[in-house]
């Protein structure tokens, strides 16, 4: 019985954290440039959340727009924004973050 109890309480504390889990940043090596940015009008802040600007992300295969969108603050973090940086032969997409990710 206590075998199976501890087997259950494992079993229910690996798919309680599995669903916590929370996205970290990743950074992408790309060969091609981006195209050039998109002219696009920021919406007024809004009180409790940071804005992620309108950005091109990397799928794997090609550019794609993302339209900006609100996130909620956690209070004491900064948040990063998306970005592309140009480093010798290549590009490098970083995905937005939270500091502490």
């Amino acid at each position: 019985m206590r075998i199976r109890s501890a087997a259950a309480a494992l079993t229910f504390g690996l798919l309680a954290s599995a669903g916590v889990a929370q996205a970290r940043s990743v950074e992408v090596e790309i060969g091609a440039a981006p195209p050039p940015d998109r002219q696009v009008v920021v919406p007024a802040p809004r009180p409790g959340y940071v804005y992620e600007r309108p950005h091109y992300a990397w799928d794997g295969r090609a550019y794609v727009w993302n339209d900006g969108r609100y996130i909620q603050e956690r209070p004491g973090h900064v948040y990063e924004q998306p970005k592309i940086e140009h480093r010798g032969e290549h590009f490098y997409f970083r995905s937005g973050h939270w500091d502490d990710d």
